[in-house]
């Protein structure tokens, strides 16, 4: 009879085993790798919306705030696509946090579920699945920024 809290040693035994089992299949990661791999596309998806950037005020003459909209616009479009064609989720693999903190990723990650449940209908499939991510993300920031707007109205009365 085993009292209670205790292990038998079949069970240490077991308990070993597993433990090397996990350590054997658990892949390893590369961390120096990867922070550079994150460091270099995440970079290179902010010099990409620098460039469109400069490149609208170049050609349109844009106002400040008018081109970094369009400047997201444009990003958010990019993203989307790449995860429409399949290429975004290669990025994701090789980038890690590099691919997934720029505006891009927020696209990928609105894409991504509606493309998995596409099978599912338009509506019920696509339309249900696009705002899983977004809806909450969504919410959040526009109750945050109605009560920032509404403090910053109480204090400039």
């Amino acid at each position: 009879m085993v009292e209670f809290g205790r292990i038998t040693t079949e069970e240490a035994r077991e308990r070993r085993k597993y433990q090397e089992l996990v350590r054997k299949l658990t892949p390893r990661s590369n961390i120096p790798r990867q922070c550079i791999a994150a460091f270099l596309v995440g970079g290179a998806i902010c010099l990409l919306g620098q460039l469109i950037g400069d490149l609208l005020t170049i050609a349109f003459s844009l106002p400040e705030s008018a081109r970094s909209s369009y400047t997201s616009v444009i990003l958010i479009f990019i993203g989307a696509l790449l995860t429409g064609i399949g290429v975004y989720d290669r990025i994701g693999v090789f980038a890690g946090a590099g691919s997934v903190v720029p505006i891009t990723g927020f696209a990928n990650s609105i894409v991504a579920p509606a493309m998995e449940h596409k099978r599912e209908g338009l509506v019920l499939g696509v339309g249900a699945q696009l705002f899983s991510f977004a809806g909450p993300v969504l919410v959040y920031g526009i109750t945050c920024s109605v009560i920032i707007g509404v403090i910053t109205w109480l204090f400039s009365l």
